[in-house]
């Protein structure tokens, strides 16, 4: 493998070609022209233009990428996440092309990327799923009778979804065919599918995910877990390895479910295996990832292994060069997204110019990110501009840590999500490690980012006050020369 074709942009582009340099490899970038300037462009070897901003003529069009992999040379694409990142028909036309696919076979993303064929691969190797259906919903007779049984209130789910779009919480038989439809009707408009399967709803559960790694030899390894319930609309915004709930016995058990699910669907690379986890600590199978994660950072602080370097060897045909044993977790990380949203407006994206921009920096701090100073965020792509992420002996070192980091982190132009990563972990729930995926909508309130400075009410005091006496000497000089001044002028009336 001499040259690989990253087929993404900003921070993940610039992450996967900074270890391709380290192990000598040379790297292409392909970019709208809402991107031309930007950071990953300027560093890779070689960089081509595939088309307008939109995502949708440029960095979704197969073809258009696979012709610049053609007109470089380049002999491998890496998909980094989002975009065509778990696309099957990516990956196949990659290999149909000569070209390596740094990441699972068109097979094993078809299997698990749609949800009732992933759920029915994992059950056949005994991995925990929530009750429910692992077939699309046909007979509404039939699934209100197993909704009966399984018990209300039930979660109808996208087979095809993701990002929480086609789901809808069912608290009553009465409403059953009503959210039915509706939930099939927003399935096929955002993924072209409009199959549907139910499970029982499992109110305010933590989401705590396996990262797993695979080669093309048969070994498996789970890389322990990451805790990732802070979000918004199903997205997101701040994740934590290890998990403070989970105990040793529960994280083999987990781990050895992920394995089984990357097992059944013969899987190759780095991949994630999503759990719900309910207050009981009982796990259940909710998805799987084919691609590297937004917060593979946090394994890789906890464990040392460069994830991306793995997926690369792992796609050149190499064995793992490790066994489970040889893992083991070191301290703890915290990840926060820092994203171009506006906490105090609902989480709404916000856009402008990164007037100021200047990342924090010391011990067990790491910033991945794709801005520099005096770039505008375009409307075009996902609001996230950086990762921070920190590392330290323990979770209270981390939030203090995590505390100081976004501190120094100085971002003007624009709305980010700093000031509500600042809050949460902060927030008790969060310190004491006892928060689920309903922690934004329990315990935070936009006002609590609005916080009165005492100290810069007491400058501004100190400061009128200097203003005042200077403004006094004159009169009272006037007064003492003349010996007749008024009272109100005295007063400065």
């Amino acid at each position: 493998m001499q040259k690989i074709l990253v087929a993404n942009r900003g921070e993940i582009a610039l992450r996967v070609m900074r270890t391709a340099r380290e192990m000598g490899i040379r790297t292409v970038a392909v970019f709208s022209e809402a991107d031309r300037n930007m950071p990953f462009v300027r560093f890779a070897d070689e960089a081509v233009c595939i088309g307008p901003a939109a995502s949708a003529q440029s960095y979704l069009r197969i073809e258009k990428i696979l012709e610049a992999a053609r007109l470089t040379g380049a002999d491998a694409v890496h998909p980094g996440y989002g975009f065509l990142s778990e696309n099957a028909d990516f990956s196949q036309a990659v290999t149909d092309a000569g070209l390596t696919f740094i990441g699972p076979s068109a097979y094993s993303i078809n299997m698990m990327g749609n949800k009732i064929s992933a759920k029915q691969a994992a059950k056949k190797f005994d991995v925990p799923m929530v009750p429910g259906t692992d077939e699309p919903i046909s007979d509404l007779g039939e699934a209100i009778r197993i909704a009966k049984e399984v018990g209300f209130p039930i979660l109808i789910k996208a087979a095809a979804g993701g990002g929480g779009k086609g789901m809808r919480v069912v608290e009553s038989e009465a409403e059953f065919e009503s959210q039915m439809k509706l939930a099939q009707s927003e399935a096929l408009s955002a993924f072209g599918n409009s199959d549907v399967f139910m499970e029982r709803y499992v109110g305010s559960p933590k989401h705590i995910e396996i990262q797993v790694l695979g080669d093309q030899h048969g070994n498996y390894v789970y890389l322990f877990e990451r805790e990732c319930s802070v979000q918004r609309r199903h997205q997101k915004l701040i994740e934590e390895a290890p998990s403070s709930c989970l105990t040793q016995d529960i994280r083999e058990k987990m781990g050895a479910a992920a394995v089984a699910a990357a097992r059944a669907c013969q899987y190759s690379g780095a991949g994630t295996i999503e759990f719900l986890v309910d207050e009981d600590l009982n796990f259940y199978f909710l998805e799987m990832n084919t691609r590297l994660q937004v917060e593979h950072c946090v394994t890789e602080m906890i464990t040392g292994i460069d994830l991306v370097k793995e997926q690369i060897k792992v796609a050149r045909g190499e064995k793992l060069s490790f066994g489970q044993e040889d893992l083991k977790i070191n301290g703890h990380s915290i990840e926060l997204r820092v994203c171009a949203e506006d906490p105090l407006n609902n989480f709404l994206p916000d856009t402008g110019k990164l007037e100021l921009y200047q990342v924090p920096k010391g011990p067990g701090v790491r910033v991945d990110d794709g801005y520099e100073q005096g770039m505008d965020i375009p409307i075009f792509y996902d609001p996230m501009i950086a990762k921070l992420v920190v590392h330290a002996p323990s979770r209270q070192e981390a939030i203090e840590r995590m505390d100081r980091a976004i501190d120094e982190y100085q971002v003007n132009g624009i709305q980010t999500t700093l000031p509500f990563g600042k809050w949460a972990i902060r927030a008790e729930a969060f310190s004491k490690g006892q928060y689920d995926t309903k922690f934004i909508e329990k315990y935070f309130k936009p006002e609590y980012l609005v916080r009165k400075d005492d100290a810069a009410e007491r400058v501004a005091a100190l400061l009128g006050a200097t203003i005042w006496e200077k403004a006094k000497k004159p009169v009272q000089a006037a007064s003492a020369a003349n010996g007749s001044v008024s009272k109100w002028k005295m007063r400065n009336r």
